[in-house]
Formats: C-alpha cells, structure tokens, sequence
C-alpha cells in the first residue's frame, strides 16, 4: 500500500519553496465524517476551535467579522445550511488523528528518500481539520509552518500568492504576536500573483512556510485538513517573529528577521529562555489565556471574545 499523499516529480522539484499540487487517499476516511467531526468538536477546549460566519470578504476586517450563533458541535451538525466557516485546531491531541499524521508524514518521508518523518527534519507533527459551509471564504492571511493540504469533501478553491519579494506583505505583518489578528491587507492586483488550486476531494496542495493565501469553498459543504510540520530552520525563525512581534509590543520595533543573524541568534535563544519555565503551565486552557493575556494584552484571545454560543 503507498503513501496517502502522492508526491508527482514536479512538487518534489519543488518541495519545500515553491506551492505545489499533490494528490491523496483521504476522501471518505471515516476520521473525516460529520458524525466523528461533531464527537471531535464537542471535545475540543475552547481554544481549540474557532468559528465565525463564513460570508466574509477576502480582506475582511477582524473587528467586523459576523459571528455564528450555535454552539461548535451544532456548527459541524448544520454545516449544510449554517453559514459557518470552522477549524479545530490541533486534532493531534487526540490519539486517532495523531497516527494518522504520523503516517501520513511518515509516508512522505519516506517517498522522499528518508526513514521517516524524523528523519526527513518534519517535527511539531500538527493537524488542522477545517469545516465550512458552501461558498464560505477563508480571508487572506500566511501561517508560520509548511503545509500538506488535502481536501476531503467538496471542491475548495486555494489562492497563493507569491510573496518572495517582500512587496505584498511587509516583513511585519509575519512577525508573532497573539493579539494581532492573521489576517492580511489584500489588493485584486495580488492575483497577478496567485496560484489557484481547484480542489476535489482527493486533490490537496503543498503551501510553503509564510506564503499569504485566502481560500474560499464551492456549492457543496467543505471538509479539509492542514497537516502541518515545522523544520528546524522555520522553529528558530518563529522564535525570532515571536520575539519581534514582543519587542515592538512593549515599544521596541526591529528590523526584519535575516538582517543581523547574530541577533536573532540573541532573539532565538532568549526565546528558548523563556519559554522555558511556561511551557509545563501550558497544559491548561486558563492558564494559556492568562500567559497570553499577560504578555500580549486583551486582545490576545481574540478568538475566544464575542463567541456565541
């Protein structure tokens, strides 16, 4: 039996710096149904899922996005005519979905020439399971990992935009900073830019760490999954952003991630430092909003204000 994502030689040209289309055996897995989605979501912390109207613009303003007024197990349930656009984040955390992406990762390794995931530098082994009505759209915005995307049910319509040359998104609006909102200013001319994905179930794409993309469903219900890694290389990174996106926070903005490396080797290390001591408080949900709401203010929960339901 092969690997559960189909790598063709153009993506592997490709992987990891350049988007992709890939092909997969995950349609009609049963982790994947609603009636496992609604288990899914009513076991979720409340940090863990996140939801709101999926009749929203590609540049939509955080502040001004319509919320749904069902609880997350109702939202999955009624997905057909709720209007919704969901994600539950970090499925991983439940055993099943672990293995299966460990052995989807694994697979890929492994197609490419090494043991296993490990092995192939993938670590921080996550996945997200995003459920939306039809015709919902997913604003513009970038995500600090690498990404195997594969759609499960319904057609989705996946915009990357190439971003290299730093003119679409400024280098901060990557930096990490929980109270600041993913999404992105967007412009039309940005299509000039875009590769488009039409994806059926079966289909997926690759997305590189940081490349801005809005993405928006077809006629039908719409179940996918970002499963997700992160590489040496992109950890030290992130803990750079983290610590810009901190420093300009308390007043002191930086120059951009790359410009002084043995600075942000200081930024990387000063990081690790301080994390270190969090992270054993991080295992409960009130304590990770406290941390948040501790270091980034208010509105580092913004996921969680407003919610109803």
């Amino acid at each position: 039996m092969g690997s559960l994502i189909e790598l063709a030689a153009e993506g592997r040209g490709a992987f990891p710096h350049r988007p992709f289309a890939l092909r997969h055996r995950l349609a009609g897995h049963p982790l994947f149904s609603l009636e496992k989605l609604v288990e899914v979501a009513g076991r979720m912390p409340s940090d863990g899922v996140e939801y709101n109207s999926g009749k929203v613009g590609i540049d939509q303003k955080p502040e001004e996005t319509p919320l749904v007024d069902l609880p997350p197990t109702e939202v999955v349930r009624r997905i057909r005519e709720a209007n919704a656009w969901m994600v539950l984040k970090r499925v991983e955390r439940f055993p099943e979905y672990k293995a299966l992406l460990q052995e989807v990762l694994d697979g890929v390794a492994r197609d490419m020439g090494h043991r296993d995931a490990g092995d192939a530098g993938f670590t921080n082994l996550e996945g997200f399971v995003f459920v939306s009505s039809p015709n919902a759209t997913t604003p513009f915005h970038s995500d600090p990992e690498d990404n195997f995307f594969v759609q499960i049910h319904g057609d989705k319509f996946f915009h990357v935009i190439d971003n290299r040359d730093g003119t679409v998104v400024p280098p901060q609006a990557f930096e990490i900073t929980p109270s600041m909102h993913r999404n992105l200013p967007y412009r039309e001319e940005f299509e000039s830019r875009a590769t488009v994905f039409s994806m059926k179930a079966g289909d997926g794409c690759f997305v590189p760490y940081l490349w801005p993309h809005w993405v928006r469903t077809g006629d039908s219900y719409s179940i996918s999954m970002a499963m997700t890694w992160k590489s040496a290389e992109v950890r030290r990174s992130n803990k750079v952003l983290f610590m810009n996106g901190l420093l300009r926070k308390w007043g002191f903005p930086q120059k951009p991630l790359g410009t002084n490396p043995a600075l942000d080797s200081l930024k990387a290390a000063a990081y690790t430092a301080l994390r270190a001591p969090i992270e054993p408080l991080r295992g409960s949900e009130a304590l990770r909003n406290l941390i948040r709401g501790a270091l980034f203010g208010r509105n580092a929960n913004y996921y969680l204000a407003g919610r109803k339901g």
